[in-house]
C-alpha cells in the first residue's frame, strides 16, 4: 500500500511539474487576446430553468489557453473542439471529456487548453445538481472535472458524440464556423436532459430556494439570517446545504461574497461608493486580497488583467445582473 501510495504521489508530481513547465512556456508567448474570447449565454427553457441557470456557447480559437476558472456552481460542459486539463488545490489534476461534469469548485483552479477550444454547456444550479445525479453529494464530490457519462447517465456519452460530430460537420475545419447555431444545440441538450432529471424531495428544494434568497439578499450574508429562515436544526442545515452546494453556509457565504465584489471591483464603471461598500466587507485590505486570490484566482489589482481572459469573461458583472434566472445574483443595491 505505501508502495503504490508514492507511486501516486510520484505521478501527481510529474502531472503538476508538467503543468508549470507548459505555463512558463505559454508565459513567453503573446497573451491570449480577450477579443478572441467568445461567451453567449443562452436561456433555459421554462421547464429547465429550475436546473439549469443559463446555457452558454464559448469559443476561443488560440492554439494553447492557460486560464483560471473561479469557484463556482455544478458546470456541465460538451467539448466540441480542445481537450483541457483541470488542476484543483487538494492535488487533483483532471482532464476533460466530451461531456464533462465540473463538479462545485470551492476555489479557483487553473485550467491549461490545447484549442482551439469550444464548449457548449449548461451551468447547474444546486436544485439541478440534486436532479441530475439522483441526490449525490456535492461535497463529496466537490473540485473535480469528471464524466458526466459516468456520474450523470451513459446518455450522455452518446449525446456528446452526437452533438461534436453536428458541430464539426465535414467541411467545417478548425477555423470555421460551426455547423450547429447555438439555439440548436439548446434544443438538443433539453431534449436530452429533460429525461434524466429524478425528483429532488419537496422540502429540499424549498430550502434550495431559501438558501438562493438568502445568499442574494447581501453582500456579506450573515448565516444567522439563514438559519432563521430554515426549519433545521444548525447541524442539519449545514449538512443538506453541504450536500446541495458544496460548501457549509458560512464558507458558502465567503465565496460568494469574494466572487461578487471581484466583479465589482474589476467593472471599470462601478461607482466609488460601491467600491467602498465592497471593500467594507473584509476586515483589511490583506484580508480582501486573500479572499479575492482564493475563490477568484486574482488580487484586486490584477482583475483586469488581459492574461486571464477566460476568468474575466466568467467574472464579468454583467453575469450577476444579465443571466436568467441567476443564482445567488448581485444583492439589489448593486443592481
Amino acid at each position: 500500500m505505501g508502495r503504490a501510495n508514492n507511486q501516486a504521489a510520484a505521478a501527481l508530481a510529474d502531472q503538476a511539474q508538467e503543468f508549470e513547465r507548459r505555463r512558463a512556456a505559454l508565459a513567453k508567448m503573446p497573451l491570449t487576446n480577450p477579443a478572441l474570447i467568445h461567451l453567449e449565454y443562452l436561456p433555459a427553457p421554462e421547464a429547465l430553468a429550475p436546473f439549469i441557470t443559463t446555457f452558454f456557447h464559448f469559443r476561443c480559437d488560440e492554439s494553447l489557453i492557460s486560464d483560471v476558472r473561479p469557484a463556482s456552481a455544478g458546470l456541465l460542459a460538451f467539448f466540441l473542439r480542445g481537450e483541457a486539463q483541470l488542476f484543483v488545490r487538494d492535488g487533483n489534476v483532471d482532464s476533460s471529456h466530451q461531456a464533462s461534469l465540473v463538479t462545485p469548485l470551492s476555489a479557483a483552479a487553473p485550467i491549461l487548453v490545447d484549442g482551439p477550444w469550444h464548449v457548449f454547456g449548461a451551468a447547474i444550479s444546486p436544485m439541478g445538481w440534486g436532479a441530475l445525479t439522483g441526490g449525490l453529494s456535492a461535497a463529496t464530490h466537490a473540485n473535480r472535472l469528471l464524466d458526466a457519462a459516468d456520474l450523470i447517465d451513459p446518455s450522455l456519452a452518446m449525446f456528446a458524440a452526437r452533438l461534436k460530430a453536428a458541430y464539426n460537420a465535414p467541411g467545417c475545419a478548425a477555423g470555421d464556423p460551426p455547423g450547429l447555431t447555438a439555439d440548436a444545440m439548446v434544443e438538443m441538450a433539453s431534449a436530452a436532459l429533460r429525461p434524466l432529471l429524478r425528483d429532488v424531495p419537496p422540502a429540499h428544494a424549498k430550502l434550495i430556494a431559501t438558501v438562493a434568497e438568502w445568499l442574494g439578499g447581501a453582500l456579506s450574508p450573515m448565516v444567522e439570517d439563514l438559519m432563521a429562515k430554515s426549519p433545521y436544526s444548525p447541524r442539519q442545515l449545514q449538512r443538506l446545504v453541504d450536500h446541495y452546494f458544496g460548501l457549509p453556509p458560512k464558507q458558502l457565504a465567503r465565496k460568494y461574497r469574494a466572487l461578487r465584489a471581484a466583479a465589482l471591483l474589476g467593472h471599470p464603471d462601478t461607482p466609488a461608493d460601491q467600491i467602498a461598500v465592497v471593500e467594507d466587507q473584509f476586515y483589511d485590505q490583506s484580508h480582501m486580497i486573500r479572499e479575492l486570490r482564493l475563490f477568484a484566482g486574482r488580487t484586486p489589482a490584477r482583475l483586469g488583467d488581459s492574461d486571464a481572459p477566460v476568468l474575466s469573461a466568467l467574472l464579468d458583472l454583467r453575469n450577476f445582473r444579465e443571466v436568467s434566472p441567476s443564482f445567488a445574483a448581485m444583492p439589489s443595491d448593486f443592481a
